[in-house]
């Protein structure tokens, strides 16, 4: 009904322009919003006075000039001029069923737009494959799997992208720990480096190595430890690891890549598999490393900046300018030793991302790369490509409460809740549910007691138990040898007359225009308010009003009310990753 009322009152522009010589590149803007005051109509524009400055015009005598030229149609009882040119429309009781024979019709499909033509690239969680997932990454993963669904629902062609961070230090740092555990399985006994991974999976990783390859990778803790500095607070840890990772690449040779790529590939292995259990899955998993294989496109990338006038030497080493384009300082892409930067990748990735000819990129990051943002979209304007193609959501930190006690979270040091241990305790719906339950630039608190209690307060049973409500309410129908179908029930609407009714209807009507806002803001916790708002509405309903029983108009009017709340309920929850029980 929204967007008749825009069309109303296009039609009604289209008049004028001929009829009163309105300018040619005259633009309306036609904002259409629910009034939240009965007595002022249903709907309200503020066209008029939109346009009272380009006409030179006072905006009641344009809106009196719009509603006259408004079309007649049957869907609007009267229309109404307020305050300083305001436009109120109310519509005929019957125009409020229209939703639910949308609803009835559309089905699963209900709220989604048509295709744009519009290609979308969303990167999320890739997270550092130097172990598994923790509860941190899991909002990064259910926020970002909820905007690629509802970007996908609002008529975008989306790409779900996962970018292998599977190059630099913390990779050796991830194979070195690997291969110190092996040679402590194989009985050398070495104190392991307190820089290292902790984690009890390299240890596992270690033993698989000896298991799988033998005694082919051992070498004595002497030659391991040989001119490696001290450790810890009487010396330089940094250096410390650094030193065993050059004598394992010096002493393994070829078979360093053995130690290397179990590591990788068996935390890759465990990341993909995780996502898959909590219903993510990626379109590309994009690595790292293939940007310095042949073709080099960290170089290229680079040569594009210097033939553009943007990179200077500096002592040997290559700056990119980034201060150009209101970056804080400029950023070194090559080092004096011919060493390319993390930075310099990323210029190659995102140059990467749009050569393949997304229309938009969506990066998700950990607020903790804040300051990033300005130098990538320095170098995307450096390379002539439009940096507001690039958008970046940030995703604040999590903190994770079990009783009063914050659980703590370092990947490094292995203490941490993984993400799977936080699934099995509170269940995949929940974790997706309450992820995305606040803006994702706001900090979280997760309650692990809130998320697996029964009761109103939590609001994803809130939610399905809503859902749930309507399949027992057919359940109970069958049991009592009743029948009731969509087309019967469809010709009995006019049986909808209670207050709570009608605002049932229209919280319904609102959902295409909410679920196309939360996509294109970035923002699933709207889209989770307006469930969680819905199925309140609904609670209320159901416990005021008899759904069986009484008249069979009345009730065939009633369940179908409820079930259109029910789909609509299962289309958003789809697509935040949650399901929709038929039974709680």
């Amino acid at each position: 009904m929204k967007e008749k009322v825009a069309q109303y009152i296009e039609q009604a522009l289209q008049t004028l322009r001929a009829a009163q010589s309105w300018p040619d590149d005259l633009v309306a803007s036609i904002q259409i919003e629910h009034t939240r005051d009965k007595a002022h109509g249903d709907f309200a524009c503020n066209v008029a006075m939109t346009l009272a400055k380009p006409l030179k015009s006072n905006p009641r005598v344009i809106a009196q000039q719009i509603v006259e030229a408004l079309p007649d149609n049957s869907d609007i009882v009267k229309v109404e001029i307020a305050g300083p040119g305001f436009i109120n429309f109310f519509v005929t009781e019957e125009s409020n069923f229209h939703v639910l024979h949308d609803i009835f019709e559309q089905g699963d499909n209900f709220g989604r737009q048509a295709s744009r033509g519009k290609s979308v690239q969303v990167e999320f969680v890739s997270a550092n494959p130097t172990g598994p997932l923790h509860v941190g990454h899991g909002r990064g993963a259910a926020y970002g799997a909820s905007v690629a669904n509802m970007l996908e629902a609002a008529g975008y062609d989306v790409c779900r992208e996962y970018y292998i961070n599977d190059a630099g230090r913390q990779m050796d740092i991830l194979g070195t720990s690997v291969w110190l555990r092996y040679l402590q399985a194989c009985g050398e006994d070495i104190t392991f480096p307190s820089n290292g991974y902790q984690g009890d999976y390299i240890a596992d990783y270690g033993r698989d190595l000896l298991a799988e390859h033998g005694k082919i990778l051992h070498h004595s803790a002497g030659d391991a430890l040989a001119n490696v500095c001290a450790d810890g607070p009487d010396g330089d840890k940094e250096k410390h690891i650094d030193g065993f990772i050059k004598n394992a690449k010096a002493l393994l040779g070829d078979n360093y890549s053995i130690v290397f790529n179990k590591g990788l590939n068996a935390i890759i292995g465990d990341i993909r598999s995780d996502l898959a259990e909590f219903g993510i899955e990626f379109q590309e998993w994009f690595s790292e490393r293939s940007l310095t294989q042949a073709p080099d496109q960290v170089e290229r990338a680079i040569s594009k900046l210097q033939e553009n006038g943007f990179v200077e030497e500096r002592n040997g080493a290559l700056w990119f300018m980034s201060t150009r384009f209101g970056d804080d300082k400029d950023r070194v892409v090559k080092r004096d030793n011919g060493q390319t930067t993390y930075f310099a990748s990323d210029i190659a990735y995102h140059l990467n991302k749009f050569e393949r000819g997304f229309d938009t990129v969506v990066n998700i990051w950990g607020a903790d790369h804040h300051g990033y943002i300005a130098r990538v979209k320095a170098a995307l304007q450096a390379l002539n490509i439009d940096p507001d193609r690039l958008v970046v959501r940030l995703v604040q930190f999590v903190s994770l409460y079990r009783g009063d006690q914050q659980l703590q979270m370092s990947t490094r040091s292995g203490s941490f809740v993984t993400l799977r241990e936080l699934r099995e305790d509170v269940g995949n719906d929940a974790a997706r549910f309450f992820y995305i339950m606040r803006k994702a630039d706001q900090a979280t608190d997760f309650d692990l007691e809130l998320a697996k209690s029964e009761s109103k307060d939590n609001p994803v049973y809130y939610i399905q138990y809503a859902h749930a409500r309507v399949a027992s309410i057919l359940r109970k129908l069958d049991d009592q040898g009743e029948t009731w179908t969509a087309e019967t029930g469809l010709k009995q609407l006019a049986e909808l007359s209670h207050d709570v009714e009608k605002d049932l209807l229209v919280k319904l009507s609102r959902y295409p225009e909410i679920l196309k806002s939360a996509a294109e803001q970035f923002e699933p916790h709207a889209l989770a308010h307006y469930l969680r708002e819905l199925a309140g509405d609904f609670h209320t309903y159901y416990n005021a009003h008899k759904m069986l029983g009484g008249e069979t108009a009345v009730r065939d009017a009633r369940i179908t009310l409820a079930c259109a709340v029910q789909q609509v309920l299962r289309n958003g929850l789809t697509l935040l990753g949650v399901s929709a029980p038929e039974e709680m």
